[in-house]
């Protein structure tokens, strides 16, 4: 097993193309084609995190929360980034991170919130934009089964719980092959007329090259024409947040209660209870106090998240209810999502979750 094998793998489940502009996931320190030994899970990465993946023999970790968020102009060990990134590589220990896009997918850190909490039909709170895509192929009519379905293998076509979704239109394309060419139909130096199907599929900005190479592998022209359309259109399936229901009411105040209990909480900051029962309930694991207005306008009753300021609480005015459970709190089940991806496809690998408490908040 190699550092990029377990790359591939989480990658796979939350592609690195889901990260928000801001964030620095993926492999961070390390050759990517170093043997791995035994891999170190954890929610963030400290010296003595570094100290225990050593003791553990664990030449591996892999972390939600980034050890490198900007560049580093130099390595001196004047703070605790630049003293693990030194200690790591002097260990020959990979790091790898795994954050805003292990939020951004359904079944992500929200995901697990959700059904930590039992919540049923939910959906994406705070959908991705500009991720969106549109490929247009055009392929001889006789082809164009072949394509299309080589297409769907590759993951586009899928439309909220749909699949396999395309729009196709017949016509006639022309062209000319010129001295040189090996051309399917057609005769070189003469222009020809082929019937051809115009198929229209959408997918994730993400998946635009494992689609492409799909399309190219199938098509039969030697030079297949195509376009690629960047799309407005939410992608409702990946984004910010969650929303969803209770499987039946419950009492305001019984469910923070329950929702301390379930999380750990040492306490939870809260809001004015309006109301005596819990139905809706909005999710944002780590800092989600930027997207309170999205959970008021899904008529969410309550919204979890943390790091939520005094004046955020204020901007209720009376619609919601707030509970700040913590930013570790609400993120600390994201262990247990990078174990089961690994020992899911490898059972038998050597895989430990970090047994230091990296939570830099305490309570008295």
């Amino acid at each position: 097993m190699i550092v990029q094998s377990i790359c591939d793998l989480l990658e796979e489940y939350a592609p690195l193309a889901l990260q928000e502009s801001y964030d620095n996931c993926g492999l961070l320190v390390g050759n990517s084609h170093q043997k791995v030994t035994n891999v170190l899970i954890t929610i963030d990465i400290t010296e003595e995190v570094l100290d225990e993946a050593i003791a553990k023999n664990c030449n591996m970790i892999v972390s939600h929360h980034p050890l490198i968020f900007s560049g580093l102009k130099q390595i001196t060990g004047k703070n605790d980034v630049q003293r693990c990134v030194a200690k790591a590589i002097k260990n020959d220990i990979a790091i790898y991170a795994a954050h805003t896009n292990l939020d951004n997918v359904p079944d992500g850190v929200n995901g697990k919130i959700a059904q930590k909490i039992g919540l049923i039909n939910t959906q994406i709170l705070i959908p991705k934009s500009n991720n969106l895509l549109k490929l247009v192929a055009y392929v001889p009519a006789n082809k164009a089964e072949d394509v299309r379905e080589a297409l769907f293998v590759a993951g586009a076509g899928h439309i909220g719980n749909y699949e396999s979704c395309s729009f196709n239109s017949n016509g006639i394309g022309t062209f000319k092959a010129k001295v040189g060419a090996q051309p399917f139909v057609g005769e070189i130096d003469k222009l020809h007329l082929e019937p051809e199907t115009r198929i229209e599929v959408i997918l994730p900005s993400f998946l635009k090259n494992q689609v492409v190479n799909a399309l190219l592998k199938s098509h039969p022209y030697e030079e297949p024409a195509y376009d690629i359309i960047v799309l407005n259109n939410p992608l409702k399936e990946y984004g910010t947040g969650m929303i969803g229901e209770l499987a039946k009411d419950e009492d305001s105040l019984e469910f923070l209660d329950r929702i301390k209990t379930v999380f750990n909480c040492k306490s939870i900051r809260y809001t004015e209870i309006l109301k005596d029962k819990i139905k809706r309930v909005a999710i944002c694991g780590g800092a989600g106090s930027l997207f309170l207005s999205n959970a008021i306008a899904a008529k969410a009753d309550i919204y979890i998240s943390g790091d939520f300021k005094y004046h955020d609480f204020f901007e209720t005015q009376n619609r919601i209810i707030i509970a700040d459970i913590g930013h570790f709190e609400s993120e600390q089940f994201t262990k247990d999502i990078f174990y089961e991806i690994i020992t899911k496809k490898m059972p038998t690998f050597a895989v430990q979750i970090s047994d230091i408490k990296t939570n830099p908040i305490n309570y008295l």
